[in-house]
């Protein structure tokens, strides 16, 4: 059991603590859960403004081919995304899967500006060092890995987001959603993305780990911006219908069940050289067993993570993964799975909450209307 001796601390955690966060175990780190304002009005913030995230707790990557060919060429061996196409500057959320299909994490993987097509990958925090470990014993033969543990990474999210972060380089503002750069920001060479966890616009900035506190101050002295803790970011990404690694997925759960198939490229899935490829295969030609689905329950009462899902006549039919409160859209939602025949919009189901059955009902995903600012050509 992890205890404050053990757990790790970011570059930003004296920030986090000198602006009030209230500090909690998360992924083997300490990490903020809120600060004063609190987790509803900092979800809200987020939906307006443009809300920081210290995220330094996840990993970051270089990936190099050591053959001199193409580190993308090895990545698609354990991962279902077209990689192999990536152009400089531009990004793909993947899947690392093992041999019988399951999702071992999802991933980013970009593609930089380096002659040698080298990769930058960003990984979850809860199991990095499992990620690293697959990708070197099934891989270390044709890249290598270099972790990048000088480097602090943050989010800044929200509509607002564009315009605070142009104000120190006009540049970003010409990124769309999924594409990614160096930028000098206050005089630090940074590599921003235009990405990020919470359905709205915004981006992700990898920053050398004694230049972050400092450019974090500078973002914080804006008016639009505020910092933002774990809470709200899982409040966000849950009414974005976006899953959380270990939680609506694991080891055993294949993109099919997990509803993730469009990571899955088309050519891709015509060739099958990739792990687990044939029980996806399979299951994308006759269905899986179980699905993901967004669900609404009725009334007020969140169904957290666990509830049971019963069909109408009571029987135990699947389980909730993700749920909460939904500040934007005013009511509970939650994620799980249930069989195919429950999976339709529309679909009546129960929750059991504390052993009595609350009625909801199965909704499309995402909850909100995601906001990121795709380019039209």
């Amino acid at each position: 059991m992890s205890t404050e001796e053990n757990l790790k601390k970011t570059p930003l955690y004296d920030l986090h603590v000198e602006c009030g966060g209230k500090m909690v175990p998360f992924a083997g780190y300490l990490m903020p859960v809120q600060y004063p304002l609190g987790i509803m009005k900092e979800h809200v913030h987020t939906r307006v403004g443009a809300g920081l995230f210290d995220v330094s707790h996840m990993g970051q990557c270089f990936i190099h081919a050591k053959d001199g060919g193409d580190p993308a060429a090895a990545l698609e061996k354990l991962m279902p995304g077209a990689l192999q196409v990536l152009k400089p500057g531009k990004m793909r959320y993947t899947l690392l899967l093992n041999n019988e299909g399951g999702i071992e994490d999802d991933l980013m993987v970009t593609r930089t500006h380096e002659p040698d097509g080298m990769l930058y990958v960003v990984v979850n925090a809860a199991c990095k060092d499992k990620d690293y470990d697959i990708i070197e014993e099934k891989l270390g033969h044709l890249i290598t890995l270099e972790p990048l543990d000088d480097r602090a990474l943050v989010a800044l999210q929200g509509p607002k987001a564009e315009a605070v972060l142009a104000e120190l380089a006009p540049e970003v503002a010409e990124l769309g959603f999924m594409e990614a750069t160096a930028v000098t920001l206050e005089g630090v060479v940074c590599w921003v993305s235009r990405s990020g966890y919470t359905g709205e616009d915004g981006y992700e900035i990898s920053i050398p780990a004694d230049e972050v506190e400092s450019f974090c101050r500078r973002l914080l002295r804006h008016d639009d911006v505020e910092l933002i803790g774990l809470g709200a970011r899982d409040s966000l990404r849950l009414e974005s219908g976006l899953c959380l690694s270990g939680h609506d997925f694991d080891a055993t759960v294949s993109p099919v069940e997990a509803n993730v198939t469009f990571a899955l490229g088309k050519k891709r899935r015509e060739d099958g050289d990739f792990a687990g490829a044939d029980r996806i295969l399979k299951e994308l030609a006759d269905g899986a067993a179980k699905l993901r689905v967004g669900i609404r329950p009725e009334g007020r009462a969140p169904a957290r993570e666990g509830t049971p899902i019963a069909d109408m006549d009571g029987n135990e039919i699947g389980v909730i993964t993700s749920g909460g409160f939904g500040p934007t859209v005013e009511g509970p939602v939650a994620m799980g799975f249930v069989p195919p025949a429950f999976a339709s919009v529309g679909s009546q189901i129960q929750l059991i909450i504390r052993g009595k059955a609350h009625p909801a009902t199965v909704a499309q995903m995402p909850f909100i209307e995601q906001r990121y600012k795709r380019k039209t050509s």
